[in-house]
């Protein structure tokens, strides 16, 4: 949720992180105009409370305070009248009150970008940081996953579509052990980087939708129960960034790393026409997410820890990546800041999406209410909440099937899965 004294003390700042969304930002001079209001009427009611004030003191001095306060009590009356008429218009534009008119505006208003994200909009403007491994040259025609997958066996779309419709997969055999090899793959070297493991509700209240960003970054992505008005979750990030809200953290316990395997939901499913086959873009998809709450002057730095742990699960898959800045107009509703880690696939000849990994700064924790104390007696602030994907378990599994199919068909798994899945490969 965006601060309202940022916006009071620096709506220039506002407008331009807008602008390089490519939003409107005419939001910016809503915000000011409903402040103003909200703040006239909190002075008018402090106003007539002190004139109701000055004339309770008077008739308390009074000679005769009987009749002093006969005389004065239609005033009474009116300013006690003024006075909720006041409170109530402030109550209405409150920008602590769920529901009000500047509050639900604060709650639409995107992240604050930071200044080292790149200008533009779209993939073309995001910029390459670096890259890692270098493609396979094939001494054959490299098939797409999909077609390894149904060859084999191991992946059958048919029989999920005949289950759930289309953008929907089935693991089968060898499929499924290697999907579930890359998932306790993830979660051990998350254990192995002080993540504590959660395994959250799949289903979450509107509240921690909402206090997390989503119901406005996702809205029309959700597959929902409206009678319970409960939510599939679209990413752990949701439940693991709402393990902490309304609590206040002790100084000493930052930074808190969480991380989650868990199926996700989302209805939508990228741009139409591109990446429709295969498990590039489904309805129902894997991951393992990883989740920081961090002090605010750290965050910077969890941001490049977070990523470098994401990097190293596909260093040691030995599987090729870059790593992009995310330009401005594409950086999530959240995010203040993103990278995306993005795997080589062969049968497209280019990079593909395996992880984002934002820093939220204290955009989620002020909906969310999760604060910090620096020491005993002092203040609460807010945290920074960061998240990323470490990794995508159908990405990483198309990667993995792509990168190392051999001539004759069979796929080599990769060292670091071999204990894990219990072969070398699949034939």
């Amino acid at each position: 949720m965006l601060d309202l004294s940022l916006v009071r003390r620096d709506p220039d700042r506002v407008r331009r992180s807008a602008g390089r969304r490519g939003l409107d930002a005419s939001f910016v001079d809503r915000v000011l105009h409903l402040d103003s209001q909200y703040r006239s009427a909190l002075t008018a009611a402090e106003q007539v409370q002190a004139e109701k004030n000055r004339i309770s003191a008077a008739i308390a001095r009074a000679p005769d305070r009987a009749a002093a306060a006969r005389e004065a009590r239609p005033r009474l009356d009116r300013l006690a009248q003024e006075i909720a008429q006041a409170e109530t218009c402030a109550q209405t534009l409150s920008p602590d009150v769920p529901g009000s008119a500047l509050y639900d505006l604060l709650s639409q208003c995107p992240n604050i970008l930071d200044d080292s994200v790149p200008e533009g909009s779209g993939e073309e403007h995001n910029v390459e940081l670096r890259s890692w491994g270098t493609p396979r040259a094939f001494e054959f025609d490299p098939s797409p996953h999909y077609e390894i997958g149904e060859r084999l066996g191991i992946i059958d779309f048919e029989r999920a579509a005949k289950l759930s419709g289309s953008r929907f997969s089935l693991f089968a055999g060898a499929g499924a052990r290697l999907s579930r090899a890359l998932v306790q793959f993830f979660l051990d070297r998350a254990d192995a980087k002080g993540y504590t493991e959660i395994v959250p509700p799949l289903l979450v209240s509107r509240k921690t939708m909402w206090s997390t960003g989503q119901l406005t970054k996702f809205s029309d992505a959700m597959f929902s129960d409206a009678e319970a008005d409960l939510f599939m979750v679209p990413t752990a990030e949701v439940p693991l960034t709402a393990l902490h809200a309304g609590e206040v953290i002790a100084f000493e316990d930052l930074p808190r790393k969480y991380a989650a395997y868990t199926p996700c939901f989302r209805k939508e499913a990228g741009a139409a026409g591109r990446d429709t086959r295969g498990l590039m873009r489904q309805h129902q998809f894997e991951k393992v997410e990883l989740v920081w709450l961090a002090a605010p002057e750290r965050s910077s730095d969890a941001l490049e820890a977070l990523t470098a742990d994401a990097e190293q699960l596909l260093q040691q898959l030995n599987l090729p990546y870059r790593v992009v800045a995310v330009c401005a107009g594409d950086v999530g509703f959240n995010g203040a800041k993103q990278y995306d880690l993005e795997v080589w696939v062969p049968s497209l000849e280019t990079y593909r999406e395996i992880s984002s990994c934002s820093n939220c700064t204290d955009f989620q924790a002020r909906r969310a209410a999760i604060r910090f104390r620096r020491k005993a007696g002092a203040k609460p602030e807010l945290v920074h909440t960061l998240n990323g994907s470490a990794l995508a378990i159908g990405r990483t599994l198309l990667a993995v099937l792509e990168n190392f199919q051999r001539a004759d068909g069979g796929i080599d798994v990769p060292a670091v899965l071999q204990p894990y899945f219990g072969s070398a490969s699949i034939t």
